[in-house]
């Protein structure tokens, strides 16, 4: 898959909760399965090289043939339940099987980390996990018991912003990290 073709599927997958909120009245619940249906398959070869993305897709088609099925928008609703679960299942799993996500996202450009850098990184890749569950939590919780508005803006917003935030601040400890470190 081409770059141009992987920031386009990183896009759409995006604006799938825009798709969904202001889809909700013009396009039917079986339309957006379609579409949800069309970008798991394509996210499946999109390669990150990670093993649980089979869950992800799996996890996607399933609410897809749910919501085709029942014809009702919750299970879409749910999308951002399943990539943040996912996400949170991935991080954990490579804090049990190191190296850790962070440890192997610091090793592209240093090979050569020292403990103290290795460590700190298993602490990100935790920080991430609470992360990812809270925003999953949050999720759920907008999708289930809330007003289509309010999960239109978590999902298709906050929580963007949030994971920016997240992100923001860990590039900032890393920097005096790294400095401390002597790098």
């Amino acid at each position: 898959m081409t770059d141009v073709a992987k920031r386009l599927l990183i896009c759409l997958s995006a604006l799938f909760p825009a798709l969904v909120y202001f889809g909700r009245d013009s396009i039917s619940p079986q339309v957006l399965a379609l579409v949800l249906i069309a970008l798991v398959v394509l996210r499946r070869t999109l390669a990150f090289g990670i093993r649980s993305n089979f869950w992800l897709v799996a996890g996607g088609l399933l609410l897809a043939a749910v919501a085709f099925r029942s014809n009702d928008n919750l299970a879409l609703k749910l999308y951002p339940v399943l990539v943040n679960t996912a996400l949170l299942a991935i991080f954990a799993l490579s804090l049990r099987y190191p190296p850790t996500v962070a440890e192997r996202v610091a090793r592209i450009g240093r090979p050569d980390l020292p403990p103290a850098i290795v460590a700190y990184t298993h602490k990100v890749t935790a920080a991430w996990c609470v992360f990812f569950g809270a925003n999953a939590l949050i999720a759920l919780w907008t999708a289930v018991w809330q007003p289509d508005h309010v999960w239109f803006y978590y999902n298709g917003i906050i929580a963007y912003c949030l994971a920016g935030f997240m992100f923001l601040v860990e590039w900032c400890v890393r920097r005096r990290v790294l400095r401390a470190q002597g790098w």
